[in-house]
């Protein structure tokens, strides 16, 4: 019989971070965490064995926090993704109009992933960035009634607020990519994405072509490439490729080692099954 694992997310409870962990480890414990910062750490100290951290919005983009968190680390991987639907409440304490509301609480990412909204129906409201939607929850629930926070349906009835709207973002498909956390990646299974992060010794034309073409060559099929400033100069940058495919596989073996003499930094963050589409 396998023992309990110690799962982390972002906290307090009501957090979207605590539906994919509910999601992801229904039967294990789950931690919660303040910061994304926090989450990656008890993964990278041993105080959790995995940790359910967002990676990418499909409206907001790249969560970058964990992204860099994950290029830094000597010991984190990816082992595992999710996808999770995210529907948006304009929560208010019982009774309070929406014309009395002077000031508007979430995550940074929420915020973002519900500008039209809030230009339209709030414009004059100030905007106060917090560590999590259910931490903006909790805060609007003990302070002024001219609060509001931007959360789940599920953080509304936790706190005790109304939903005075909800999916208030800016797209119907809003969906949050949510990547598991371990000391190791995932076992091949057949059907996998593989996060890579590089950077080369020095800058010149055709650089990202040449690395990116022995992808193509092999029929690899890249599904996300960005680039993250790597912090030592104006200019420089770490990319960070996902590609279908296993790092263990002979096509994937040959493509790193073709790229690697000509790279400053090549790291596999992770190769892990890929998620099913939610819809």
């Amino acid at each position: 019989m396998s023992s309990q694992k110690r799962v982390a997310f972002l906290g307090p409870a009501g957090a979207y971070g605590e539906e994919a962990a509910l999601i992801y480890a229904p039967d294990d414990e789950r931690v919660p965490y303040p910061s994304h910062q926090h989450v990656a750490a008890a993964v990278e100290d041993g105080d959790a064995d995995e940790a359910v951290a967002p990676i990418e919005n499909s409206l907001y983009g790249t969560v970058a926090d964990v992204l860099d968190f994950l290029i830094e680390s000597a010991r984190v991987r990816i082992r595992g993704e999710l996808l999770l639907p995210v529907r948006h409440c304009l929560l208010l304490q019982p009774g309070v109009k929406l014309s009395e509301v002077k000031i508007v609480t979430s995550h940074p990412q929420a915020l973002g992933q519900c500008r039209k909204y809030l230009a339209s129906r709030l414009p004059f409201a100030r905007q106060e960035s917090v560590g999590s939607t259910s931490a903006a929850v909790k805060s609007v629930s003990l302070g002024e009634r001219t609060s509001a926070a931007i959360a789940s349906r599920r953080a509304a009835d936790i706190y005790g607020l109304e939903v005075f709207e909800e999916s208030i973002q800016d797209q119907d498909s809003n969906i949050t990519r949510f990547a598991v956390l371990s000391r190791e990646d995932h076992p091949y299974t057949g059907d996998d994405k593989t996060s890579l992060a590089f950077d080369f010794h020095s800058d010149a034309p055709g650089l990202v072509y040449a690395a990116l073409r022995p992808f193509a060559e092999r029929r690899i099929n890249l599904t996300k490439i960005e680039s993250r400033p790597t912090g030592s100069r104006l200019g420089r940058y770490i990319f960070v490729v996902d590609f279908q495919g296993h790092r263990t596989e002979p096509q994937v073996i040959e493509v790193l080692e073709e790229i690697r003499p000509h790279m400053s930094l090549l790291k596999v963050l992770g190769s892990y099954p890929r998620a099913a589409w939610p819809y």
